[in-house]
């Protein structure tokens, strides 16, 4: 990421991902002060109103300042125009801002920002970003699956990987993470009418991971709207908490659901809020657990610009993980919790490979590495270490 004064640095992310502390470093090193806006603070939201009366106070109150920085700025009313008004007045002044929720940043930015913004996705840490650095094979394999087994339970968020090694500690930062969510954004950002209803749904979608969204059903249980459920989903998924995963449709009638299904972007807020963090071989949703942490990974090495993911699911009930579309491109990636001895294909991936001749599928386990081929189609057994690197990232 660097400085730019032709255009503003958007970086869009949950809360406590580390977007601040990225900007932070980014501009550390810069000879002259940039001034800094919390957005939340109702004096700041007062100060952006106008961006010409903006720069006036800016020039009386900080004459020193080099560049801008606006944190959380999904708060200011007219965000995208706002930025806007200051690149126009080209202040000749780089502007960085930080935005936990794409909704309000894209509805209030697309258009007021074309070409005028560069946009950054950063969501909690990859597994490629904790894993230690290379040491003998033995204790390199034996600290990996020690970092992966802790990242399937507690999640990515800095705060909670970097904190000591107790789970109250762990377990009291992702319940702030949920409280501020919930309590802050849900009924200041949304004016969410009935936060208790907007709770129990965090909770449900927690324990329903992996399967198909339910929205009628969903309904029934909270007391709410069908409509009121759906809108209740797109916050969630604009504000980085979970990822509806849509099915992948090649054409084929087969291919009947329209229903997404529903992950969690990260492991650890999801097992707050349902499953706990009891260890992996103890647990009955190990497998969806794995499937969670693969789609979060997956969200972490693509481009939500350039790249979607998808699940593939026939009338006769063969199903497929995730479909990864990069352009032209398209990679399938199937989730296994089992230790794997041999190469094995399930029916399902079988029947997808004839039907669209994808050229690499990759199935993510937990021992064995491969490779063999089907169809043409190279078939790639991978540990969840090598997700990053197969996909060119």
């Amino acid at each position: 990421m660097t400085m730019d004064e032709s255009a503003a640095s958007l970086v869009i992310g949950p809360r406590q991902a580390g977007k601040s502390t990225l900007i932070w470093q980014t501009i550390s090193n810069q000879p002259s002060p940039v001034l800094y806006c919390n957005c939340e603070e109702p004096s700041i939201r007062e100060l952006c109103l106008s961006p010409a009366l903006f720069i006036q106070d800016m020039e009386h109150l900080a004459p020193q300042a080099h560049g801008l920085f606006f944190d959380e700025i999904q708060h200011l009313n007219e965000a995208g125009l706002f930025l806007k008004g200051l690149i126009d007045l080209k202040t000749k002044m780089p502007i960085l801002a930080t935005g936990s929720s794409s909704y309000h940043l894209r509805s209030k930015t697309r258009e007021s920002l074309a070409g005028r913004a560069r946009r950054y996705q950063l969501l909690p840490f990859s597994l490629a970003e904790v894993l230690p650095p290379d040491r003998s094979p033995i204790i390199q394999t034996m600290e990996t699956q020690t970092v992966l087994e802790e990242s399937l339970l507690w999640g990515g968020y800095p705060e909670v990987f970097l904190s000591p090694d107790k789970e109250q500690d762990k377990g009291n930062v992702l319940g702030r993470l949920i409280e501020a969510f919930v309590l802050r954004d849900a009924s200041d950002l949304y004016a969410i009418k009935n936060p208790q209803a907007f709770r129990r749904l965090l909770s449900l979608t927690a324990s329903q991971v992996g399967d198909l969204v339910n929205l009628s059903n969903w309904s029934e249980i909270l007391g709410v709207s069908v409509n009121t459920v759906g809108q209740y989903l797109s916050i969630l998924e604009e504000s980085h908490i979970i990822r509806l995963v849509r099915p992948y449709v090649g054409g084929k009638r087969a291919e009947i659901t329209s229903r997404p299904k529903i992950y969690f972007i990260d492991n650890g807020l999801r097992n707050f809020l349902f499953g706990g963090f009891a260890p992996l071989q103890t647990r009955a949703d190990r497998g969806k657990l794995v499937e969670n942490y693969v789609l979060s990974e997956l969200c972490k090495y693509t481009n939500p610009l350039l790249d979607s993911i998808h699940f593939w699911r026939s009338k006769s009930q063969a199903e497929v993980d995730f479909v990864l579309l990069r352009g032209n491109e398209m990679v399938v990636v199937e989730a296994k919790s089992a230790a794997l001895k041999r190469p094995r294909l399930t029916r399902s991936l079988q029947s997808f490979i004839q039907a669209y001749s994808p050229p690499k599928v990759i199935v993510v386990n937990a021992s064995l590495r491969e490779e063999i081929s089907f169809n043409d189609t190279k078939v790639i057994f991978a540990l969840m270490q090598d997700i990053k690197p197969l996909l060119g990232q």
